[in-house]
C-alpha cells in the first residue's frame, strides 16, 4: 500500500466486513463454549487466595483465561468507525484521543500521533454518581405520566443487577457474576470476566446515563447505557471510565441481562477486555497484557516495560506519576480493532487516554522490533506519565510532547547517536517551514518525512534542557501542555526569555547539529 492509499481515519484495514447484530455476535459466543468454561468457575474461587498470596514485586506468573480463545470478533463487532479515535489532519483544538510515538531509524516504520484530549469520559467525575433526585416539578411530571415512572423504575432495577454483579465481579464470585445475565449471553460474559479478573479489577462502579429505552420492533427487549468506573491492580484508585450499552429482557417483571455492548459514543473505543481473551502479568509498576497466543512473550516484556517505566517517572507531571501504567501487545487483528484501529500506518505504538489520569499504551506486533523496544517503552510510558487527563488540543504544540517523549526514549545518549538525523536533514532541506508549530507529520506521510518531525522535536526539547535544565523546561511543558499558557506566556514566565528568540534558538540548534 502506497502512502496515497491509507485508510480514511477511524477504519479498520477489513472494515468493509459485514457487520453483524448484537445477538448474532451473543449466538457466536454460545457456540464457543467449551468444557474450560468450567474449569473457570474453580479458578475463579481461588483467585482471592493467589492475589493474596502475590509478591509486592514483580508478578512472574502469568493470570490467563481459562476458555479457550474465541474467534477474535471482526471488525463489524467495533463502534461505528467514527466513534474511533480521530487521526490527524484535525482543525486545531480539536479533539484526537490517541497518542504516539516514532521508532528509531534503525526499525522501519515510526508511532503515530494521537491524543487524549476532552472527549475522554473519564475525566469526568460526575459519571460515578447516581442520577440526581427529580425535583418537585420532575416528581409531578413522573406522576402525571404512568409510562416514565415505570421506565424509571425499571431502570432502577436493571442498575440494581448491575451493582450486584459489580460486587460479584470484584469479589471473584462467578457463578454471581453470571447470575443477572440469560443463559445465551454468559458464554461471552465468562470471557469478559475471566479477562477483567486477569487484568485484578479492583472497582467496578456502573452508574446509569438515563433511563433504559425499548428496543424498537423486538418488544420486551430494552437498552440501557451506562458508564463503568473501574480500577485494576490499585484499589480506591482514581477510576477509569467505559461506557457500555446493557441490553436486557424482560422476563416477567424482571429483568435478565443479554449483552453488554461497547458503547459507540466512547471516544476511546473498544477496550482490549471487551473482545478478546488476555494473558496478563503484573509487575510493581506495570501491568503487560497480550492475546494467549503471545503469552510466552510476557515475562520479557515486564521486564523491560518496568524498566521504561522508572524512567518515564522522571516526567510525571507535579511529581505524580501513573498508580500502574497498563501495556497491551496487540497482534494484527488486535491492531486493527482495539481503541477503534485506523492509525496511520507508520504506527508501531500508541497511548490513548481512559480517564482517571491514566493512558493506556499499545504496542504493534508487527513493528515492534527486540531492538526498538527499550526505545519505544520509555517514550509511550513518558506520553502516559506526562499528558493531561485530557491530553491537549493545540496541534501547534505537537512538538512539545512528541519531543520530549523522545528526549525520554533516547534515554539521555548524546546527540549526534539520535537515529533519525539523516530525516531532521533531509526535512530541513525541503518541505518544512522552519517553525516548531508547523513540524507535525500527516497521517500519509512517508516514513522519511514522520522521522524529521519526530527528530525536530527531540532535538528542540533538547536544546531547552541544555540550556535550562530539565525541572525548568518540564515546567514550560506543563504551562502550555496542562494549563493551556501560550508559548509565549511560558517562555516569558519559566525562562524569563521570549519566545520569538528561544523559537528562534531552537531551530538554529536543529540546524546546527545536522549540518
Amino acid at each position: 500500500m502506497t502512502d496515497g492509499d491509507e485508510q480514511p481515519p477511524g477504519r479498520t484495514t477489513d472494515g468493509d466486513e459485514p457487520r453483524p447484530t448484537a445477538d448474532a455476535a451473543a449466538d457466536a459466543g454460545a457456540a464457543n463454549v467449551s468444557a474450560a468454561a468450567s474449569a473457570d468457575d474453580t479458578r475463579a474461587d481461588d483467585t482471592r487466595a493467589e492475589n493474596a498470596a502475590t509478591p509486592a514485586g514483580v508478578d512472574a506468573a502469568v493470570d490467563t483465561i481459562a476458555p479457550a480463545p474465541a474467534p477474535a470478533p471482526d471488525a463489524a463487532s467495533l463502534p461505528h468507525p467514527a466513534a474511533g479515535p480521530a487521526s490527524y489532519p484535525v482543525p486545531l483544538a480539536q479533539p484526537d484521543p490517541t497518542r504516539t510515538v516514532r521508532q528509531r531509524r534503525r526499525w522501519p516504520l515510526w508511532t503515530a500521533l494521537g491524543l487524549a484530549l476532552g472527549l475522554v469520559a473519564g475525566a469526568v467525575p460526575g459519571v460515578l454518581l447516581r442520577e440526581s433526585a427529580p425535583d418537585a416539578a420532575g416528581r409531578s411530571a413522573a406522576n402525571a405520566d404512568p409510562g416514565a415512572a415505570a421506565q424509571r423504575q425499571l431502570g432502577e432495577r436493571m442498575l440494581a443487577l448491575l451493582d450486584r454483579q459489580a460486587a460479584a465481579l470484584v469479589g471473584a464470585d462467578r457463578a454471581g457474576f453470571l447470575a443477572v445475565a440469560e443463559p445465551a449471553a454468559r458464554p461471552t460474559l465468562s470471557r469478559r470476566y475471566a479477562a477483567l479478573r486477569a487484568l485484578r479489577v479492583t472497582s467496578w462502579r456502573p452508574a446509569a446515563d438515563g433511563v433504559p429505552e425499548a428496543v424498537e420492533g423486538r418488544p420486551g427487549e430494552w437498552r440501557q447505557t451506562v458508564t463503568v468506573g473501574y480500577c485494576f491492580v490499585v484499589p480506591d484508585c482514581a477510576p477509569s471510565t467505559v461506557e457500555l450499552g446493557a441490553r436486557w429482557r424482560l422476563a416477567g417483571e424482571e429483568p435478565r441481562l443479554t449483552a453488554l455492548e461497547p458503547s459507540e459514543a466512547d471516544p476511546a473505543g473498544v477496550r482490549p477486555w471487551q473482545m478478546n481473551d488476555l494473558a496478563v502479568t503484573v509487575g510493581k509498576r506495570v501491568v503487560v497484557a497480550t492475546t494467549p497466543a503471545q503469552r510466552r512473550k510476557l515475562p520479557g516484556l515486564l521486564a523491560q516495560a518496568e524498566t521504561a517505566a522508572r524512567a518515564a517517572d522522571r516526567y510525571a507531571i507535579g511529581g505524580r506519576p501513573p498508580d500502574r501504567y497498563l501495556v497491551y501487545y496487540a497482534g494484527k487483528g488486535e491492531w486493527q480493532r482495539w481503541y477503534g484501529g485506523g492509525r496511520p500506518k507508520w504506527t508501531a505504538g500508541y497511548a490513548v487516554g481512559v480517564g482517571g489520569g491514566r493512558h493506556d499504551v499499545v504496542l504493534n506486533a508487527q513493528i515492534v522490533t527486540p531492538a526498538g523496544l527499550d526505545d519505544l517503552l520509555r517514550h509511550e510510558l513518558t506520553h502516559a506519565a506526562s499528558l493531561p487527563d485530557r491530553g491537549y488540543a493545540d496541534r501547534a504544540d505537537w512538538w512539545l510532547v512528541e519531543g520530549l517523549a523522545e528526549y525520554a526514549g533516547a534515554d539521555g545518549q548524546p546527540v549526534h547517536r539520535y537515529d533519525g538525523l539523516t530525516e531532521v536533514r533531509d526535512l530541513l532541506r525541503g518541505g518544512w517551514s522552519g517553525r516548531l508549530e508547523a513540524v507535525a507529520p500527516a497521517d500519509d506521510a512517508s516514513d522519511d518525512r514522520v522521522g524529521g518531525a519526530y527528530g525536530v522535536g527531540y532535538l528542540a526539547v533538547r536544546h531547552l534542557v541544555d540550556r535550562y535544565g530539565e525541572q525548568r523546561m518540564l515546567d514550560f511543558y506543563r504551562a502550555v501542555v496542562h494549563q493551556g499558557r501560550t508559548p509565549e506566556q511560558a517562555a516569558d514566565e519559566v525562562f524569563g526569555d521570549p519566545w520569538s528568540m528561544l523559537h528562534d534558538d531552537c531551530v538554529a540548534y536543529v540546524r546546527a547539529v545536522v549540518g
